[in-house]
């Protein structure tokens, strides 16, 4: 914009002027554009820098309440008012040139010599140039103008043509592809025209093999009518021969039957004998006892094999639950042997009963179990836990009464103490022994005990 004739300064001090006249060669020199952008911001950066160093009597009105600010908040926020001072502000504009003086004495001497330094930033020159009023200064801050220009319309150029070159580039990726999407659509057009010819060959077939079958399928009908004609004439001949059959069933069930009866009755008496003499056994046993004062039996072959025993726990740690359900007969039945022993592989049977609980919960749970088995059949039963892997005493509530507990050693397993156990009775007691494990099974029969699967056990605990 052009500038108005500025006014004149104010009186220095007549001892020592505080700024230089202009040269009277730029008085008369204006812009014919606006300043370009970058000088602008360079000039009004310039500007901010030197605002703090200025009194607020050499300060514009204007620009005084930015003094606070930032240089930053500065450049920011009052750009507009430090632009507008500098052009209508010549004393304000003078005080800034001096700055530019202090700050770039070389650029500043070559500026006023006519020169224009080939190295430096034509920005930085328009923008000393504009504040210093030296000759020329409005040329050169338009030749910058015109550079800047220059090189914003050489860099769209630039950018036009590589964008031109990459649409060419695209432009021949997607030709490439459209070709290639040709050859292969040509590629499945023929191969859709050769299944359509296998199709069409399979669908002459199919109707071909669906007249024989038509013809097949009458010919069977043809056969199957002929079939029930004779079954219906056999059918007759069945029915009789099967009513008399179920006459025939019906005397041998009568005759078994009878066969039964007769069977019972000689059983019976037979076992009423057998009865008779078992309590002479008995009772004779009895009174040879008494005749020869032998005193009860105060211990059992199982308290003399070595092993670890539980420590009594709080009432706390005791837990109970009651379980309903069948048990088999086979294990009842050995449970009513006299002086039968039962020996139960503890976590044989907790584990396959109720493997979600913790250790000391399927303790609990097996231990309640058994105390009511010993109540209700009177058998010595003894429980054997894995304790190898426990360290010091283990703490569990007492025993129910009538069930022994036993952990095995350090270094010895749970089947270990049961072969020991079993080997520790004399032959000819009954020994039952609760583990699904093949090796203890097959151990304790060729020491004489009786095997039994867990499930077996857990069924009749289920029934208590």
């Amino acid at each position: 914009m052009p500038e108005p004739p500025a006014p004149p300064a104010p009186p220095a001090p007549p001892a020592a002027p505080e700024f230089p006249a202009a040269p009277e060669a730029s008085a008369g020199e204006t812009l014919e554009r606006p300043l370009p952008e970058g000088v602008r911001k360079r000039v009004v950066g310039i500007a901010a820098d030197g605002l703090s160093g200025l009194t607020p009597a050499e300060l514009p009105v204007r620009l005084r309440p930015y003094v606070k600010f930032t240089r930053e908040a500065r450049v920011k926020r009052g750009a507009t008012a430090i632009a507008a001072a500098l052009e209508t502000e010549p004393a304000f504009r003078a005080r800034i040139a001096e700055r530019v003086r202090q700050g770039q004495p070389d650029l500043v001497a070559a500026l006023e010599a006519g020169a224009v330094p080939a190295a430096a930033d034509p920005q930085d020159v328009a923008a000393a140039a504009y504040l210093l009023r030296t000759a020329g200064w409005a040329r050169i801050v338009g030749e910058v103008g015109e550079e800047v220009e220059r090189a914003e319309h050489e860099g769209h150029a630039a950018e036009s043509a590589r964008l031109a070159e990459k649409l060419q580039s695209e432009l021949a990726e997607l030709r490439a592809v459209v070709r290639a999407d040709a050859e292969r659509a040509k590629v499945e057009l023929e191969s859709a025209k050769k299944e359509g010819d296998s199709l069409r060959r399979q669908l002459r077939s199919l109707a071909a093999d669906t007249k024989r079958a038509e013809a097949a399928t009458r010919k069977a009908n043809a056969e199957l009518d002929a079939l029930r004609a004779t079954g219906a004439t056999e059918r007759g001949a069945q029915d009789s021969e099967v009513r008399r059959l179920k006459h025939r069933v019906a005397e041998l069930e009568a005759a078994l039957e009878a066969s039964k009866r007769a069977a019972r009755e000689g059983r019976s008496a037979e076992e009423m004998r057998l009865r008779l003499l078992l309590d002479t056994v008995v009772q004779g046993a009895q009174g040879l006892q008494r005749e020869l004062g032998l005193a009860p039996l105060s211990g059992r072959p199982a308290d003399s094999v070595e092993a670890v025993s539980p420590v009594a726990a709080s009432p706390h740690d005791v837990a109970r639950r009651a379980i309903e359900g069948d048990d088999p007969a086979l294990l009842e039945q050995l449970l009513q042997l006299p002086q039968v022993h039962l020996l139960v592989d503890g976590y044989n049977v907790t584990k396959t009963g109720w493997p979600d609980m913790p250790l000391d919960r399927q303790r609990q749970q097996l231990l309640r179990g058994l105390g009511l088995v010993a109540v209700q059949t009177g058998a010595e039963v003894t429980c054997v836990f894995d304790g190898q892997d426990l360290d010091g005493p283990i703490p569990m509530a007492p025993p129910p009464r009538g069930v022994r507990v036993l952990f095995s050693r350090t270094g010895e397993t749970a089947d270990e103490l049961i072969r020991r156990l079993v080997r520790a009775e004399p032959e000819g007691r009954p020994v039952v022994v609760v583990s699904t494990d093949r090796e203890v099974a097959d151990g304790v029969r060729k020491s004489g005990a009786r095997p039994v699967p867990s499930t077996m056990l857990l069924r009749r605990l289920v029934r208590t």
